[in-house]
């Protein structure tokens, strides 16, 4: 008589006891003024060894009419599916988020950077960011199977 193995069934996944971190949605103030191109004005900075200042790397500080609205920098970095590379990232106050700094700042920090091409990595959930590279000139360049959205400019 055959030996009856009861088969252990896999355990049912459990939800996070925590939501997932998610970008703030920016909340839209009906008397936003949206930035132009001389409102902005990148001032080349030296940067951390993380941020911009390591070998190839650049930085700059981002004004918003005379005040500082956040960073921008570009880092040489190593890693799969792209190998070396520049990738570039931003990072704006919450109080100039929404004014359309962020794709003013992308398009100058491309023009002035000494890379040919720069590849900026984000989560797919990220349509602020998505939104800001594509309309400083940036193409989706993500691989099949690859976690996170990348996107490239050439100059």
């Amino acid at each position: 008589m055959p030996i009856r193995r009861k088969i252990a069934k896999s355990p049912k996944r459990r939800l996070p006891s925590r939501p997932t971190p998610k970008p703030r949605a920016v909340k839209q103030s009906a008397n936003i003024e949206f930035a132009t191109p001389s409102d902005v004005e990148l001032v080349r900075i030296k940067g951390t060894p993380q941020r911009g200042g390591g070998a190839g790397g650049e930085a700059w500080r981002i004004d918003f009419r005379g005040r500082r609205a956040g960073i921008i920098f570009v880092n040489l970095i190593a890693e799969l599916p792209l190998g070396e590379h520049a990738s570039i990232q931003i990072y704006l106050n919450a109080s100039n988020q929404g004014r359309h700094i962020g794709r003013l700042a992308y398009r100058k920090a491309c023009s002035a950077s000494a890379h040919a091409s720069i590849y900026a990595h984000m989560r797919k959930s990220n349509i602020a960011s998505i939104r800001a590279a594509e309309e400083a000139g940036f193409v989706d360049a993500t691989p099949p199977g690859e976690v996170q959205k990348i996107m490239v400019c050439h100059k």
